[in-house]
């Protein structure tokens, strides 16, 4: 079982590099492995909120000299966050990307929702992978009617392409977003660290869509990306509020760069591209270093060892990138009718629920569900990838029909 807590890692002050190192090659589109690009995905979504989150720390800590040292790592961490972005292609669309963002969105959250030991947590993953298993649908036939090109050249056989939990009918009221959080003293710690994991890859979602959506002149592709951003500030509002709001500075950093030491050791066990591997082992020996500073910190400052917190087993086993096609047909044939009440879910539309509704599409239909309409009459039908049989609910209404007659 590999422990970052028993490893030193490189020294902070060895961890700055030059323009010359951070100058990465960027993968090759048409050549690497779909799972490799949703490693990097998810490492930058990672990068990205350990640096976000030490700039709220030092905004909130009176201490000159713990601001001093996290300004040190938040730089290296930047450095980081760059050498990994920018494997991305540039010769890659911003919809060709956004497929990979939704790649990463089912089959990660899938992953943790399978390897999640919380009943309620788990139930959270699940309800969530359902909406973003329905993006990729909606984003790929986009593609098609603006690109000209089919959502296989992204994402391989490896995650099927279809219908999930209607997009037009994720739009809730912002109350039922709220889930109840874990404890942070009775949790696994397995748990923490998978939702630090989902909360940093949809807010990195979030993100992108706010950003990239008006860079479009179809006026279809920025209304979708408009739509589906808001549902992803709902799933941010709904990965967040499972953290324990009880859990102080101390130990979010440390929780933090264990998180990022478990991701890089895990992306290191399975990468197939070698010059990313390599990658992955730097950074990882890198967060090495990154924990330690924060273990420091929390004994100084909390008096606890950074055991009481991670646990004292290591890291869980490596996640991993994987197809995910029968646990999410699945949950498309048990649980795609649930929406939200409260900290609860229901199977039934209840009065928030139809108020937000009229509030959002008032009286109109939505951009998601004009996109599939777009494209049935462009090209007589709508785009899918079906691997394994057609979609589970579909089919099963047609043998309830046939039944029926």
């Amino acid at each position: 079982m590999f422990n970052p807590l028993d490893h030193r890692g490189i020294p902070l002050e060895q961890q700055i590099r030059n323009w010359r190192e951070l100058d990465v090659e960027p993968i090759d589109p048409e050549a690497v492995d779909p799972y490799t690009r949703c490693r990097i995905i998810t490492m930058n979504g990672i990068e990205v909120e350990a640096v976000m989150f030490q700039h709220q720390f030092a905004r909130n800590c009176p201490d000159p000299e713990v601001r001093r040292e996290l300004a040190l790592v938040r730089y290296v961490e930047s450095q980081q966050q760059r050498a990994v972005n920018w494997l991305l292609p540039g010769v890659s669309s911003v919809l060709e990307t956004t497929l990979g963002y939704e790649q990463v969105a089912v089959d990660l959250t899938a992953w943790v929702a399978r390897h999640e030991p919380d009943p309620s947590l788990r139930q959270a993953y699940e309800f969530g992978v359902l909406e973003d298993f329905d993006h990729l649908y909606r984003y790929a036939n986009l593609y098609e009617m603006i690109e000209h090109r089919r959502a296989e050249k992204i994402v391989d056989a490896l995650t099927e392409v279809m219908p999930g939990r209607p997009t037009a009918q994720q739009h809730r009221h912002p109350y039922d977003d709220v889930c109840a959080p874990y404890d942070k003293d009775a949790v696994d710690p397995r748990s923490k660290l998978n939702a630090l994991t989902i909360l940093s890859a949809e807010q990195q979602v979030m993100l992108y869509y706010m950003n990239v959506g008006p860079q479009y002149m179809e006026p279809i592709a920025r209304q979708l990306y408009q739509e589906i951003s808001l549902i992803e500030q709902e799933h941010v509002t709904h990965y967040e509020s499972l953290l324990d709001p009880g859990e102080n500075w101390w130990e979010r950093l440390l929780i933090h760069q264990y998180n990022e030491c478990w991701l890089y050791y895990s992306f290191m066990e399975q990468e197939s591209d070698r010059r990313i591997k390599s990658l992955w082992e730097l950074h990882l020996q890198m967060e090495l270093g990154h924990l330690q500073q924060a273990a420091g910190l929390l004994r100084r400052h909390d008096g606890r060892e950074p055991e009481q917190i991670a646990g004292a087993a290591g890291v869980p086993e490596p996640l991993r990138f994987e197809p995910n096609k029968g646990f999410l047909r699945h949950l498309l044939a048990t649980q795609i009718d649930l929406t939200k009440l409260g900290e609860g879910y229901v199977r039934e539309a209840h009065q928030r629920f139809e108020w937000m509704q009229r509030q959002v599409h008032g009286g109109e239909q939505p951009p998601s569900e004009d996109v599939i309409d777009r494209h049935r009459e462009r090209f007589g039908g709508e785009y899918r990838i079906e691997t394994d049989g057609p979609h589970p609910v579909e089919s099963l209404r047609e043998r309830l029909g046939a039944g029926r007659g």
